[in-house]
């Protein structure tokens, strides 16, 4: 057999037989609470549309407005046509947003990450990353050609050892961990890189519109400025994007190598449209946090004694369930229920670590966390780990 059948036939078979095999299934309406598979509905505990933005009907008429404007695509890169009057309103807004004087625009989080990464880090560079970042970020730092240091979870002790025995460099964390749910200590790990010289970078792809005054996100929550700061618009504002948030010099900096930048096409006008007035929204309606809030008590409230429940102060609500086969066997009995929520297994979590990731939404009911509620402990009842 050629060298790469055997290859990719040899990695299938291990990935069936460890339990591990992802796979795609074709959803109706997954950017709303409520969705159809195989023509059955559920109650979606397992998008990222924590405001209920992607389905909005006000975001809907803007995109469609925006379309008859500006057509479909923007058919070129930004450096060549592919930067219009929408982008340059879209960079104003979040810059306005977020008090930076620069934003650079990206079609994905996933390429903003590599691209600041790629762009930066120089042979000899350091690069200090939390081990549970996002694979983004740990896969452009193993590409990359610093030295790349992976401190424990939130250890800013071990931060700092790593930065005095190997030299400054560049510091990059999540705001909120997209697994677990929790928020780093965004404070002490500031103080930490200032103290060593070190720039840093948060990605708050899950914090952005969640947390802080007018959803300003995980750092204007604990009242930091990081050199780079990246965003995403396909959570919380409900679109698709991402942006980096920086000074005017590295903005320019970006523009120039940033091979994510220069050599991709430009997101649609039309969605920059769209995420401008999601930003609009996110920052005026108040009442979608004060929403999912209530729902993120009513969460702790009616779980809180289960033996999975993790604590968070995010939409974000890890159930953990151990082993792979427990959580599939978990997330087969909600889907029984009418639940739609996610097993995540290694190698996305940690071995012994797999879970059910039950993500809120303000467009959620509080009846429907209840039902949950009584679906987890129903099967805590039947498959105890050690009793019911």
């Amino acid at each position: 057999m050629p060298l790469f059948e055997s290859r990719i036939t040899s990695a299938l078979q291990q990935r069936t037989e460890q339990g591990l095999l992802r796979t795609l299934t074709p959803v109706h309406g997954g950017n709303k609470a409520q969705v159809k598979i195989a023509e059955q509905g559920f109650v979606n505990f397992s998008s990222n549309d924590y405001l209920g933005l992607a389905n909005d009907n006000t975001l809907k008429e803007a995109w469609k407005t925006a379309v008859d404007r500006h057509g479909v695509g923007s058919a070129a890169s930004p450096m060549v046509t592919g930067f219009s009057h929408a982008h340059q309103q879209l960079q104003d807004a979040l810059c306005d947003w977020l008090g930076y004087e620069q934003a650079v625009l990206f079609s994905s989080g996933f390429s903003a990450n590599q691209a600041a990464l790629f762009a930066l880090l120089e042979k000899g560079d350091c690069l200090y990353q939390d081990k549970l970042n996002h694979a983004s970020l740990i896969e452009a730092g193993m590409l990359s050609p610093a030295h790349q240091y992976r401190f424990p979870h939130n250890s800013t002790q071990r931060l700092s050892e790593l930065i005095e025995r190997n030299g400054s460099g560049l510091v990059v964390t999540e705001g909120v961990f997209s697994m677990d749910g929790d928020k780093a200590p965004l404070v002490d790990i500031q103080i930490q890189s200032q103290k060593q010289n070190c720039w840093l970078m948060v990605d708050d792809a899950h914090g952005i519109g969640v947390l802080g005054q007018e959803g300003k996100g995980s750092c204007a929550e604990s009242s930091i400025k990081p050199q780079l700061l990246v965003v995403t618009f396909g959570k919380a504002l409900g679109v698709q994007g991402a942006a980096i948030l920086c000074s005017s010099s590295i903005a320019e900096y970006l523009r120039q190598y940033a091979r994510h930048f220069v050599y991709s096409t430009a997101m649609p006008p039309a969605q920059a449209v769209t995420v401008t007035k999601a930003i609009q929204i996110t920052r005026t309606q108040q009442w979608r946090r004060d929403q999912l809030s209530e729902l993120q008590h009513a969460y702790s409230s009616l779980l809180g004694e289960l033996p999975g429940f993790i604590e968070t102060q995010t939409p974000i609500k890890p159930y953990l369930a151990g082993s792979a086969d427990r959580a599939m066997s978990m997330a087969s009995h909600l889907r029984q229920q009418g639940l739609w929520a996610t097993a995540i297994r290694p190698p996305t979590v940690s071995r012994g670590k797999a879970r059910i990731r039950v993500t809120l939404s303000a467009n959620h009911q509080l009846e429907e966390i209840s039902h949950l509620a009584q679906s987890l402990k129903q099967f805590e009842c039947q498959y105890p780990k050690e009793g019911c």
